[in-house]
């Protein structure tokens, strides 16, 4: 795997069933970390691949979801903002993976739709 990778790709470890973060190797590991950050973990080089866009995204909307904690209400789907040309592409992406019963694909267009709310349409308290 040495030259193989670079520092920084994502890669899948079927042993752990999970996407990192090619960091390098030491002795005769690949060493791995979470994406979005973490502990480290050494796995078989023989057998982590690249991993595909599918798990990527996946492994980056777990990483958001855990750094969000609580922020925000999980059990209501994120409102587009009206005349944003991005929270309407993600809206209508949700609107086709509820259209195929792809509840993943569902999830994971809300995560990013309250990903670019938070970044491009922030909340300013007006409270004193």
């Amino acid at each position: 795997m040495a030259g193989q990778r670079e520092c920084g790709g994502f890669v899948y470890d079927p042993e752990a069933r999970r996407v990192g973060e090619y960091r390098g190797e030491a002795g005769p590991y690949a060493m791995l970390r979470p994406v979005g950050g973490g502990r480290e973990w050494q796995a078989d080089p023989a057998q982590v691949r690249p991993a595909t866009a599918a798990e990527r995204l996946s492994a980056e909307v777990r990483a958001v979801n855990e750094r969000a904690g609580v922020e925000y209400e999980m059990s209501r789907p994120p409102v587009p903002v009206p005349g944003c040309a991005e929270c309407g592409a993600l809206a209508a992406q949700r609107a086709e993976a509820r259209e195929r019963f792809d509840w993943s694909g569902e999830t994971d267009a809300n995560v990013l739709m309250r990903r670019h709310r938070s970044a491009a349409h922030p909340v300013t308290s007006t409270s004193p």
